[in-house]
């Protein structure tokens, strides 16, 4: 796990832009930075410039993650940010900044005051707890009305109304948003770097 292709260097690299979107491809298993604990009100970010952890915001309401939360290395989403993943049935609480293995079974469609903001549903590769669970509808119908309410309604002391699931994908369509972004990504985002 997390064998970066990268020479030792005295200096902190961003593990946004360093490591690949995919740890492996084949299975679906994708690199993930934690950023949000399940449980939690506070939203935490990578900055995608430095690749450091930082407070986003207090959330607005009592409303707290109902999973594990983070972003994809190498990919750009429509709404102007690494593609967001979250991890249902986790465990243990995962350290924000960590790195993990998380491997896709959905995706939900989402709309965030008009923009595409859509958000990859992955379990952790490496817990055979979680082993069984292939697709978004293993999860459980009530899954899917928590997740709906939690996106339509954890902004809403703030911004009322701007949240909007859309639906729910399998896994095949989850991994093209994936590799959409990750185009994405050299496309509109790749060019940026100082050389």
């Amino acid at each position: 796990m997390a064998n970066i292709n990268h020479k030792p260097s005295k200096y902190m690299l961003n593990l946004l832009h360093v490591l690949p979107a995919f740890a492996d491809e084949e299975k679906g298993v994708v690199n993930t930075i934690v950023e949000i604990i399940a449980g939690s009100i506070n939203k935490y970010e990578v900055i995608t410039e430095s690749g450091q952890l930082k407070l986003d915001r207090v959330g607005y309401s009592s409303m707290a993650h109902p999973y594990t939360y983070g972003a994809i290395p190498q990919t750009w989403d429509l709404d102007g940010d690494p593609l967001d993943i979250f991890i249902p049935n986790v465990t243990e609480t995962l350290v924000p900044g960590s790195l993990v293995e998380a491997r896709i079974i959905g995706a939900m469609k989402f709309i965030d005051d008009g923009e595409v903001d859509d958000k990859i549903i992955a379990v952790l590769n490496d817990d055979k707890r979680v082993e069984h669970i292939k697709s978004v509808d293993d999860l459980g119908e009530y899954f899917k009305k928590e997740t709906k309410y939690f996106w339509e309604n954890y902004k809403a002391l703030k911004k009322p109304g701007t949240g909007q699931v859309n639906e729910f994908l399998g896994a095949k369509e989850a991994i093209e948003i994936v590799r959409e972004s990750m185009e994405r990504y050299q496309k509109d985002y790749a060019p940026k770097f100082e050389e």
